[in-house]
């Protein structure tokens, strides 16, 4: 009989201690990275920078496009009237700067690629920093960054934006 009481007790308290497992409350966040991406002063500046870098040879790339395609349409204009031996000449010479200008305009955007993702890791980074230090002050238990739905009372883009834009870069 005293081994059916404790038994019994044994399994009164594991089900109060799973109970109380159970009664905590789980806390939930979500931050929008797009948004982050989008509104933190360190992704618009980030953006300018990039701007700034790369607006040289964007310019330049413009003007040999514009260059390239003037000399494409005089070529169409006078291709009939000229001897064989020259539009055969000035049709080569157009071939070799179209194929140089599009070798540029992809070297530029492999370019621009490479340091915008370099760019955007900073970013990334430093709010992934920023939501860990929110989710253990306020004690979450789980943040999401992709959500199919998100309830608003959760979403804590806002919090992380004021901090990201208030907190000094580092």
């Amino acid at each position: 009989m005293n081994h059916f009481f404790r038994q019994c007790a044994a399994v009164l308290v594991s089900g109060f201690c799973w109970m109380s497992v159970q009664a905590q409350e789980v806390r939930l966040g979500f931050v929008s990275t797009d948004r982050v991406l989008k509104e933190a002063s360190t992704a618009k500046a980030a953006q300018t920078k990039l701007e700034q870098e790369f607006s040289k040879r964007e310019k330049e790339l413009t003007e040999l496009g514009a260059s390239v395609k003037s000399m494409a349409e005089k070529f169409e204009r006078e291709a009939s009237t000229l001897p064989e031996a020259q539009r055969l000449t000035r049709q080569k010479q157009l071939l070799d700067q179209d194929r140089d200008f599009q070798r540029k305009r992809r070297e530029f955007q492999e370019d621009l690629n490479a340091r915008k993702n370099e760019e955007l890791q900073q970013v990334i980074q430093r709010a992934n920093k920023v939501i860990k230090e929110i989710a253990i002050a306020e004690k979450y238990d789980f943040i999401f960054q992709d959500a199919v739905y998100v309830n608003p009372k959760h979403d804590m883009t806002d919090k992380v934006l004021k901090a990201l834009n208030t907190a000094p870069a580092k």
